[in-house]
């Protein structure tokens, strides 16, 4: 940051934190010895929690609890550590020695007070006042012993300087008085380091007050005004401004800068930052204020002036908690002047402040946020003011919700610029959060929801990423780390700090799940090479248990979670409704949902509208190969599917293609299961019934209303080998081979090869079996295992649509299972 003119008065405040014990004391001593040469004005607060103890002090004496003389002694060796810490035993003992003094005082007040069993706002704010001056004589003492900073150091008491009035709006500067005050204590021509007491002023009368909560702040601006200085800085205990609280959203990220009207929106909504009033002096001459951490000093922090050079439109989002609601409607509002006047009107003689306004244009019903804790008065007061409307039917009903918190999205840079609405709903809409009201004011510069209190934190977290102030993190469970799923974890790992350095998304496998045991993790899963977390799934003491798996996944604080099951399991796609329904992601090559009852293949669609989820199945026919997004995008641009055909099967593919009617039938299965290319048992590829759960799929997907027992089934087990052990099916196969050749010789004679296929018709028909097919179909010259889909439409009639390729193994079903995460994560807002 560029360095102000040494001539120039520069005002720094420390806060309680940061001069809480003797080392912060150095600390801060450290900072202003390192700053630029130039003139300081040092505001401090008390140490931390002193304010508080003294209050304390009150309440106890309130109470006739002679505890309060312990906790003042508490207070007294605290302050005794510190400055024999930081003082010379000398300069310690004349400290001390003054600090008896107060001691002594106080004790007299206190004394009072438990006899009158009450305490008059002035002495409440004469006894809180005493941790500033106990805290800025100790300072003052310390610093000027040190000698290295050139120049005076003279402590300055805030009750000579600053003279105010408390109003309804809080305390207001009476600045001419003040300005001459401060001239009688400091020359024009001063030259060095003014100590000067936060939190604490006096009135007209010259009794001490105090400037309310987050006084010293107010102090600091104050000072800052009244020494026309070049800069404010605000220390605090954080790095400056954040986007956001980082308690509920971790990747929060300081703001570098924004302005002074950002800041007071960012503040009124509960951002940690200075309090809307306490700038209002440097905003009336346009001091700069920075906002910095004692405890990382080397941090730049956040800069709040009047033309910030960030260019983020949205700095910040921020959110109020325990509030309710209370919404009025009636035709009878229509076109009457003065109903909001009348409702605003009796929630202010109630001294009920209101958070946030939302009416439709058709001023058919009127609704208002405030605090949660005065719903119920609320409620009262405004069915009495509305007593004779509400009898006349003029008035339907008064209605006061309550559990429900408002989010603001802030920054300068939303005014004027298209889509920023859009991009806060459809972040919100995405992560399943429902918006009860929408406020937004002229200036565009605040967008305000209500949302249920529930899911406050997901809907920060949700919009937060949907502005690129944060990643997009999404929770994902992995059911079945076998071959598949084992792969895809490598492939995600590979990819995962690409995909969060360039596009912003955290892929954060939170779980992983086998038939027995599950491991969960609140951080993510180490699925990197280095990882093992295959030995950590092993040594996991967890149970497989799905309810605590999902329940493990999806949290509030993370506002999109998926679940990939790369099972066979039809136990596993049972739960996909649910799962869906509850607003949950899935992702599978688990073809048992999508090819069973076909009600509950109905009920995954509703359950997917119903919840705003994405359910994703390209895997589960032809593995990573675009056969079902080219079916669907197909049918989605209005052109007319006559027939789709294929071979679905690689294992079928390479009987098929190897089988010259040379080597017998029965040989080339051993092969192939010796290769790896048919399942352990392969009657299960021999079946067709895999074969047939994809025709039924792709059935589906042409909009047909087809089961299981609607497709005409050819098998290649022989009757009589369904059962029995593998070895046996194996031994007993060539006995069949006679079959197959008769069949081969056949097709041969008439210039044809056979293959595995399936056919679907737009009238409904299927079949799975062995066809003949011309040497020069397209189905007769594909690579030993590789899948083929065959479009017959309108638009691709005489020379049909094909997608051909790899369709099975590890490695290419795995990427067309990531490959449809990374539609998820595009469809929750996600740019890749």
């Amino acid at each position: 940051m560029p360095s102000p003119d040494p001539s120039a008065w520069v005002v720094h405040k420390f806060g309680g934190s940061s001069v809480a014990d003797a080392e912060c004391f150095r600390r801060v001593a450290t900072i202003l010895e390192t700053l630029p040469p130039g003139r300081l004005g040092v505001v401090l607060s008390a140490c931390r929690g002193v304010t508080d103890g003294l209050l304390g002090l009150v309440a106890r004496a309130e109470a006739q609890d002679d505890g309060y003389r312990g906790e003042l002694d508490a207070l007294r060796a605290r302050h005794a550590t510190i400055a024999q810490s930081v003082l010379a035993p000398q300069a310690a003992q004349l400290y001390m020695a003054a600090f008896d003094r107060d001691r002594h005082d106080i004790e007299g007040i206190l004394h009072t007070v438990k006899l009158t069993r009450s305490a008059a706002q002035n002495v409440r704010d004469l006894i809180a006042g005493y941790g500033e001056i106990w805290s800025t004589k100790l300072f003052r003492e310390f610093f000027a012993s040190r000698g290295k900073r050139p120049g005076e150091v003279r402590w300055i008491d805030a009750r000579e300087v600053v003279e105010v009035e408390w109003g309804p709006l809080g305390p207001a500067v009476h600045w001419e008085h003040s300005r001459a005050n401060l001239r009688k204590l400091v020359s024009a021509d001063f030259q060095g380091t003014l100590i000067i007491t936060g939190f604490i002023a006096s009135d007209k009368r010259g009794v001490q007050t105090t400037l309310g909560r987050n006084g010293s702040d107010f102090s600091g601006s104050i000072f800052g005004s009244l020494l026309d200085s070049a800069e404010i800085h605000i220390w605090t205990d954080v790095d400056g401004v954040l986007s956001a609280d980082p308690r509920r959203v971790p990747d929060a990220k300081v703001i570098d800068s924004l302005s002074y009207n950002e800041a007071m929106e960012l503040a009124y909504f509960g951002a940690k930052v200075i309090h809307p009033q306490t700038m209002a002096p440097a905003v009336g001459r346009g001091i700069p204020i920075w906002i910095r951490n004692t405890f990382a000093p080397q941090i730049q922090g956040s800069l709040i002036c009047a033309a910030p050079t960030s260019k983020l439109p949205v700095k910040g989002i921020t959110s109020i908690e325990n509030i309710a609601m209370v919404n009025v409607e009636g035709a009878g509002m229509i076109g009457v002047p003065g109903t909001a006047h009348r409702l605003f009107g009796a929630l202010r003689e109630e001294g009920i402040s209101v958070i946030l306004i939302s009416q439709g244009s058709s001023e058919h019903s009127i609704c208002c946020a405030i605090p949660g804790n005065e719903a119920e008065r609320a409620a009262r007061v405004v069915a009495a003011a509305f007593d004779r409307e509400i009898k006349e039917g003029q008035i339907q009903s008064i209605q006061v919700d309550q559990g429900l918190a408002i989010l603001a999205v802030v920054g300068d840079g939303m005014a004027g610029l298209p889509g920023i609405s859009g991009q806060v709903f459809n972040a919100l809409g995405s992560a399943g959060v429902n918006v009860h009201a929408i406020a937004q004011g002229a200036s565009e510069r605040n967008i305000s929801v209500v949302v249920d209190g529930k899911d406050a934190t997901r809907a920060l977290r949700a919009v937060h990423s949907g502005f690129y102030l944060s990643p997009h993190t999404v929770s994902i469970g992995l059911i079945g780390p076998g071959a598949v799923g084992r792969v895809l974890l490598e492939q995600i790992a590979a990819e995962r700090e690409r995909l969060l350095r360039d596009f912003k998304l955290d892929l954060r496998v939170r779980g992983i799940m086998t038939s027995r045991k599950m491991l969960l993790s609140e951080q993510g899963v180490d699925i990197n090479g280095s990882g093992n977390w295959r030995a950590a799934l092993d040594a996991s003491p967890a149970a497989a248990d799905i309810g605590k798996f999902v329940d493990h996944l999806h949290v509030d604080h993370l506002p999109h979670t998926v679940i990939i099951d790369c099972t066979a399991d039809e136990g596993v796609a049972r739960h996909y409704a649910d799962w869906l329904k509850a607003g949950i992601h899935v992702v599978t090559p688990n073809k048992k949902a999508n090819s069973g009852p076909l009600d509950y293949y109905e009920s995954l669609k509703a359950a997917r509208r119903h919840g705003g989820s994405s359910y994703l199945y390209e895997a589960t026919v032809g593995a990573g190969l675009p056969v079902i997004s080219t079916l669907r995008d197909l049918r989605e641009t209005g052109d007319k599917l006559s027939s789709v055909e294929g071979i679905f099967s690689g294992t079928l593919a390479y009987l098929f293609n190897v089988y010259d009617g040379k080597k017998p039938f029965s040989d080339i299965v051993k092969d192939a299961k010796a290769k790896g290319y048919t399942e352990p048992d392969p009657r299960d590829d021999l079946s067709g019934t895999d074969f047939t759960r994809k025709v039924i799929i792709l059935g589906r997907e042409m909009g047909l209303k087809i089961e299981m027992k609607d497709v005409e089934v050819e098998t290649l087990i022989p009757p009589g080998l369904e059962k029995g052990s593998i070895d046996d099916f194996l031994a007993k196969l060539p006995q069949y081979d006679g079959e197959m050749k008769k069949r081969f010789d056949a097709a041969a004679a008439k210039g044809k090869v056979l293959r595995y296929m399936g056919r679907l018709t737009a009238d409904g028909k299927a079949s799975v079996g062995v066809r003949e097919l011309d040497r020069t179909h397209a189905f007769a010259n594909i690579a030993l295992t590789d899948n083929v889909v065959r479009y017959a439409t309108a638009r691709y009639n005489t020379n049909p649509l094909i997608v051909q390729g790899p369709g099975a193994g590890p490695e290419v079903t795995a990427a067309g299972v990531f490959a449809d995460l990374l539609r998820v994560c595009s469809y929750i807002g996600a740019h890749l």
